[in-house]
């Protein structure tokens, strides 16, 4: 059974940094890409950042340049570095697993979600 984390939202002022993590059960990445998606209040859920069992990367246009995914396989844990940050990225934080190719949400497996409040 897929089982997903993520922890280290808070608060932070507008410029600051954050580094969220996603914990997954063993073997998960190695199976799934992993991918973080954001959920502002009142808005739909969007996709944010993608990182494949490869390595390979993929961003939102709004997040490019300021956050960087990557991930630790021997810790099962993905991170999504975020920096520069701007009051619009905040919201609710979770990853999520994805097919090989960071196209669609597989397994519907989703974690708690972790809070980013991004003060300006």
């Amino acid at each position: 059974e897929v089982q997903l984390a993520e922890s280290g939202g808070g608060l932070v002022q507008a410029g600051g940094s954050l580094r969220l993590s996603c914990a997954a059960s063993e073997f998960t990445l190695d199976a799934y890409a992993i991918g973080w998606f954001r959920q502002a209040a009142g808005k739909e859920r969007e996709g944010v950042s993608c990182i494949t069992s490869g390595g390979s990367t993929f961003y939102t246009d709004s997040v490019k340049g300021r956050f960087t995914v990557s991930s630790d396989n021997a810790k099962n844990t993905v991170y999504l570095q975020m920096n520069s940050l701007k009051p619009e990225d905040t919201g609710v934080y979770y990853c999520a697993t994805e097919d090989y190719y960071c196209e669609a949400v597989v397994n519907d497996t989703w974690g708690q979600g972790t809070q980013v409040t991004v003060s300006s």
